[in-house]
């Protein structure tokens, strides 16, 4: 029975952590249960990122970049540095690129394991966030081995890397890669199997792939509408052209291609990574370079392909030891221009599906 005429209610949900994966709040006008619009309010983690770099030295600026997307740091630290080693023309240690791509790639894992188990929790399936976190875990040891910190991992350098592995890691780092594929058996037994989770996710909030285009989504969210587009083929930086590994792309443009993509990227991950630990040279972990950074004037842009999207820094240099501009380019910021218009139709238990399977991080929303 279909009851018309009913009241609309405008609900606010969030700036609470829980479901809205930080201080994100939508404003939510519902007809019944049913989604009529969404409007998205964002800023409540806003720090002024880019103004601090400016008042910043290079190489000060460095750890803030952790606080951006917190749950891949080493990406965050990766765009920056290079963008400035591109600025500077500086050439870094081929040991130092190796242990780039692993510490990239572990946080690539790192990163699609908390959006698998966030979005599992969302609509209430606790157990599958266990069994991630517990893996991700394993991560985070071999983070702190090498950096001393976990979560804002702060190893990158202007030049290269600041410590070398200790001997315990790479053993470490073998036998996480060797269980790899009986965890990854338990993850599609424990959530990507489970029917209630296939219910929730499958058909609800299509991302069409001429939407995803026109809004700029890049990522995993961008591939799981069909299109096949990762900054580490098209642009390749550092040294992925050396690495023998596939782009995943899923066609369903649904909540749960979105989810199942980053499954299918840490396969992908993890073939970099066996490579990279295979034929890492021997050899310094950091290039000279001045003691006091002052690039030459001009100005740069560098993107990296970070776990929520593209991640690009475009850096204007005076000459001297402070950029003289800095803006960032935030992929989770962009990729949440879809969620008013992909959320707008579903339930209100849909949305929270949708808005989890866009990945949004909100320290790397707000800046």
């Amino acid at each position: 029975m279909t009851i018309d005429n009913t009241q609309e209610l405008v609900l606010n949900m969030g700036p609470q952590h829980p479901s809205m994966h930080g201080l994100f709040r939508m404003v939510v006008h519902l007809q019944g249960e049913t989604v009529t619009k969404i409007i998205p309010k964002v800023g409540y983690l806003h720090r002024g990122m880019e103004k601090l770099a400016e008042s910043r030295t290079y190489a000060q600026f460095i750890p803030y970049t952790d606080r951006l997307d917190y749950l891949a740091s080493p990406h965050n630290n990766w765009a920056y540095v290079q963008t400035v080693e591109k600025l500077m023309n500086v050439e870094i240690p081929e040991r130092a690129e190796y242990l780039r791509v692993i510490f990239g790639e572990l946080a690539r894992i790192a990163s699609h394991y908390i959006m698998i188990a966030s979005t599992s929790l969302d609509f209430g399936g606790s157990t599958p966030w266990f069994y991630f976190f517990r893996d991700r875990e394993r991560i985070l040891d071999l983070f702190e081995m090498t950096a001393g910190s976990r979560l804002t991992v702060n190893i990158m350098r202007i030049g290269g890397m600041s410590a070398e592995p200790p001997e315990e890691f790479w053993p470490a780092l073998q036998s996480f890669l060797d269980d790899m594929p009986g965890m990854i058996e338990e993850y599609y037994g424990i959530f990507f199997g489970n029917e209630i989770a296939q219910a929730r996710l499958k058909g609800v909030g299509i991302l069409s792939k001429e939407l995803a285009e026109n809004l700029s989504i890049t990522g995993p969210c961008l591939r799981a509408s069909g299109v096949n587009y990762d900054v580490r083929k098209a642009e390749p930086y550092s040294i992925y052209d050396r690495f023998d590994f596939n782009v995943p792309v899923r066609t369903g443009c649904d909540s749960y291609d979105r989810t199942m993509i980053r499954m299918d990227e840490i396969v992908e991950s993890v073939k970099i990574i066996r490579q990279a630990a295979r034929d890492i040279p021997q050899g310094p972990i950091m290039a000279k370079v001045p003691k006091v950074i002052k690039p030459p004037a001009g100005e740069v842009y560098h993107r990296v392909e970070n776990p929520k999207g593209e991640l690009g820094f475009y850096i204007v240099s005076d000459g001297t030891t402070k950029p003289a501009r800095v803006r960032i380019r935030a992929g989770s910021f962009i990729n949440l221009q879809a969620l008013p218009i992909v959320g707008a139709g579903w339930k209100i238990q849909d949305v929270i599906a949708i808005f989890a399977t866009l990945d949004a991080v909100l320290g790397e929303v707000d800046k």
